[in-house]
């Protein structure tokens, strides 16, 4: 049996993207520069029983499986916006922030009673229109990126181990980027660099480029393909023993040369009575020949949103598959889940199991 119980609680979440906070922590504000502070800080209390099963009784690892946490972290940040022009249709843009998390205690990893801080966000950027419906948006530096739902591009900073903070994993911008994104109405067209934000104690070195493509109406209706090429890693991949007798294999740097193509999707098809029920469905196939990968993974929902009640929430059935090497044959088919979106609402569905 397995206990898992987190008492968490965000605190304060302050940023200017909405209008009854639009105010909150603005530092200037005119028709032409604007610069904006943020905060982000929260705790969260942890207990997990029996973690990893019976693997406190392997006698020469020395853990204890059942353990109890405190985490903390801080975010704060500054922003600003400089918009150019008679119609003040493009705009110069630049963000900087710091993370500061800690972790009180033992965590399921047997780390604990460490903590850092490190630069979170640390970009600028510049935002011009092309005619009345479609603009260009470049921007470098530290920042947060996610492809569609998150499925295989999302987090781009690693939390927990000496960083602290395993849980609440405060860390999202990745450590260095270049992204370029064109919009025209409902269509939008990303190209991007990405270098994540590894742990200094576990840096594989690992850097992305690709494309996104999507039909973006809403936060809730939208269709795209994203399509991913791990150019640069020396990230490790186990192979499992043939027949599946003995240890797995691990093969270092085996991550370089990976390529991913990543569909997502999601509608409301129906009007009338049923306009509240939904569809969702993500796949992504992977393929490296320098290693013969194939791997694929996916996930399909139902559900229905209850616009009629209170705090409007969500009824939903979601079956998630991904495929795993199979130890009777020569090729790798484990999934790379690459810096994917790790909520429970996400691809999350249990942990440490």
């Amino acid at each position: 049996m397995k206990l898992f119980i987190i008492l968490s609680l965000i605190c304060c979440v302050m940023h200017a993207q909405t209008n009854e906070n639009k105010n909150f922590l603005t530092i200037h504000k005119s028709e032409t520069f604007n610069v904006q502070g943020y905060l982000q800080f929260g705790s969260n209390l942890v207990a997990e029983n029996n973690l990893f099963w019976n693997l406190a009784d392997v006698p020469e690892l020395d853990y204890d499986s059942d353990t109890q946490w405190l985490e903390n972290y801080a975010k704060p940040g500054i922003g600003f916006t400089f918009l150019r022009g008679k119609s003040k249709a493009s705009k110069l843009y630049g963000k900087f922030s710091l993370v500061w998390s800690s972790t009180l205690g033992t965590d399921a990893f047997d780390e604990g009673d460490t903590g850092r801080t490190t630069i979170e966000e640390a970009n600028i950027g510049y935002k011009f229109s092309l005619n009345e419906t479609s603009s260009l948006d470049l921007s470098v530096g530290a920042q947060e990126l996610k492809l569609g739902t998150g499925m295989l591009i999302a987090n781009g900073g690693v939390s927990g181990f000496e960083r602290g903070a395993l849980k609440f994993g405060p860390r999202k911008a990745w450590e260095m980027t270049a992204v370029g994104k064109f919009k025209s109405k409902n269509l939008n067209i990303t190209g991007f660099y990405i270098n994540p934000n590894e742990l200094p104690s576990n840096d594989t070195e690992n850097e992305i480029v690709g494309l996104d493509i999507n039909l973006y109406k809403s936060a809730n209706q939208y269709i795209g393909l994203s399509y991913i090429n791990v150019v640069s890693s020396n990230a490790p991949y186990p192979k499992a023993a043939p027949g599946g007798d003995g240890p797995p294999e691990i093969t270092f740097g085996a991550r370089e040369d990976l390529n991913a193509l990543n569909f997502c999707g999601k509608s409301y098809p129906f009007k009338n009575r049923m306009k509240d029920l939904f569809t969702a469905i993500d796949f992504a196939y992977q393929w490296n020949s320098r290693i013969d990968l194939n791997a694929w993974g996916g996930r399909a929902q139902i559900g229905y949103d209850l616009t009629k009640v209170k705090w409007r929430p969500t009824l939903m059935l979601a079956y998630q598959i991904f495929s795993g090497d199979d130890p009777n044959t020569s090729d790798i088919e484990r999934i790379e889940p690459l810096n994917y979106e790790e909520t429970p609402n996400e691809r999350s569905q249990g942990t440490k199991t």
